[in-house]
């Protein structure tokens, strides 16, 4: 006789209902969460303006929540932006990512903080994302991540006052008082 798993799937993922929350897996495990708010759908607004340009350049294909995120098929994830470069868009499909995407971004809120920066970034950096960005609306600031050995290593937090840019897109830049702008 088979043992009976009570670990979620992506199976499951899509039985959820379509009612504006966002349904996520972690690890067998289901996370929902509430529609965001204004402030967050700005700032991801103009982070999407930023991967137009990236886009543009040739660099690959920026995708924006809800898009599923299939790392494995009990860990289903639904970063807020994320994207995937050129030479790897074959894991993109008609219903979803089939792997990890090169970059993850999270605009945590207080419904998700807690998740983005335990759960996630952990599952990120476990999976093989090689870089997670954290852009806070509460603090203004831009935590980047660089995975390094299978662990994310920090480099220095971005201010609202900074430009920021990214190895990952040599020669776009974007100043962090646009993505922040009331």
């Amino acid at each position: 006789m088979s043992a009976i798993s009570s670990k979620l799937t992506y199976e499951h993922l899509q039985q959820m209902p379509d009612d504006g929350k966002r349904y996520e897996i972690l690890e067998g495990e289901l996370a929902v969460t509430p529609a965001p708010s204004t402030r967050h759908q700005r700032v991801l607004f103009e982070l999407a303006r930023f991967f137009t340009r990236v886009e543009d350049a040739g660099y690959g294909r920026a995708y924006l929540a809800p898009a599923d995120v299939v790392l494995d098929e009990t860990t289903v994830v639904q970063p807020d932006l994320f994207f995937i470069a050129k030479d790897r868009l074959h894991i993109v499909t008609e219903q979803n990512i089939q792997g990890p995407p090169d970059l993850a971004v999270e605009v945590p809120s207080e419904t998700t903080r807690k998740r983005d920066l335990g759960a996630k970034l952990r599952l990120y950096a476990q999976f093989g994302i090689s870089h997670y960005w954290v852009v806070d609306p509460d603090t203004r600031t831009v935590r980047t991540l660089r995975l390094a050995d299978s662990a994310y290593q920090e480099d220095p937090t971005l201010a609202e006052r900074d430009v920021f840019g990214s190895p990952l897109f040599p020669g776009i830049t974007l100043p962090l008082a646009e993505v922040f702008a009331d």
